[in-house]
């Protein structure tokens, strides 16, 4: 439907002229758009002539045309969502200066050019190696082959803080390494107080890389190889092997001392235990001798005689039980032996086997 009619009159496309309501034409409303576009681009018409031909291009640009506007909100669509895993970060910058750092999971972010997001694994433990030369606090050349391992604690950091981080901790674990090396003998390094160094060493690389604000954690570093250069390997190599002579030695000597010195301490104890019983039994058995010839003294006032020779008895029987004892028969013509102190001895040894019969025999 037209707006302008054959005879000067004007109608309202809306339903305004003439008086009357009618209903706008919506397929004239959207030719004329898809004209007004493809015009745009080129693709108007040519001619009255041309109007089928005209028509069949707007429609086909129209439909290119969706289908970009389709491509590119589904682009956006997933532009705009990031699935973090578990094991990353992702750092987001936003036209080049830092946002926030997305945590697992799934993250919406603006799509690009405005947000850019960058991945980084902070649990993958990575490795390095390096080899140094260096003097020792005695001014001695040695040579340290080391290994190093590594995370990545601040993604941040690690991405834009400085512009090779790896080897900014190469850098920072040579100078750890020349200044505790550098503090110490080579006897210590070689052989003294190697894992005191490599964990100062590791203390002191740590601290380095964090004034670096590399956003590095170093978990590990280790002295994988010490060694003096080859022309004096053979004097070193007897120097070492002489201190470990000496220290053999040390340990069989304190081994030696450790079993020899509480047995002599055992019999030491023994002897003074001894000692002091000897002691005690001689004191004991003096005061008692004292008290009887104090008593003895009493008796022999009261009565010489008696005691005189109760003395002299007792003197004799102590004399004869110690000695042996033979009788003789000296009036008869024949010499009779008869050894009394065997046939006393056999006389009590029949006695205390008969007691021990006995009681046996009661049990």
């Amino acid at each position: 439907m037209a707006w302008n009619e054959p005879g000067g009159k004007r109608r309202d496309p809306w339903g305004n002229g003439g008086g009357k309501d009618q209903p706008p034409d919506l397929e004239e409303m959207l030719s004329r758009i898809k004209n007004q576009l493809a015009s745009l681009f080129g693709g108007g018409r040519r001619g009255s002539g041309d109007s089928n031909e005209g028509g069949s291009g707007g429609s086909g640009f129209g439909a290119i045309f969706v289908l970009a506007i389709i491509a590119a909100a589904v682009f956006l669509l997933f532009d705009t969502f990031h699935v973090i895993d578990q094991r990353e970060r992702g750092v987001v910058l936003r036209f080049g200066e830092y946002v926030r750092t997305l945590e697992p999971g799934l993250r919406f972010h603006l799509p690009r050019p405005i947000d850019r997001v960058y991945r980084v694994d902070v649990t993958q433990v990575r490795s390095s190696s390096d080899e140094v030369s260096m003097l020792t606090a005695d001014e001695n050349l040695i040579f340290i082959d080391f290994a190093m391992q590594y995370d990545i604690k601040d993604p941040r950091a690690f991405l834009f803080k400085v512009r090779d981080p790896e080897q900014s901790l190469s850098e920072a674990a040579e100078s750890a390494v020349r200044q505790v090396v550098g503090s110490r003998t080579l006897d210590q390094v070689l052989v003294g107080a190697r894992a005191e160094i490599t964990l100062e060493a590791l203390a002191l690389m740590q601290t380095l890389v964090d004034n670096y604000e590399t956003g590095i954690n170093v978990r590990a570093l280790n002295f994988q190889d010490v060694r003096v250069p080859d022309q004096v390997k053979d004097a070193f190599d007897d120097a070492i092997k002489a201190r470990e002579d000496e220290q053999r030695l040390a340990n069989e000597a304190r081994a030696y001392a450790s079993r020899v010195v509480p047995e002599a301490r055992g019999r030491a104890a023994r002897i003074l235990a001894e000692a002091q019983g000897y002691r005690e039994a001689t004191i004991a058995r003096s005061k008692g001798e004292a008290a009887r010839f104090e008593l003895m003294v009493a008796e022999y006032k009261a009565a010489p005689d008696v005691t005189r020779r109760r003395l002299a008895l007792d003197t004799l029987r102590q004399i004869l039980v110690r000695t042996p004892k033979v009788l003789m028969d000296a009036d008869s013509g024949s010499l009779m032996y008869v050894p009394l102190d065997k046939l006393l001895e056999q006389a009590r040894s029949g006695a205390r086997d008969n007691t021990a019969v006995g009681r046996r025999e009661g049990q």
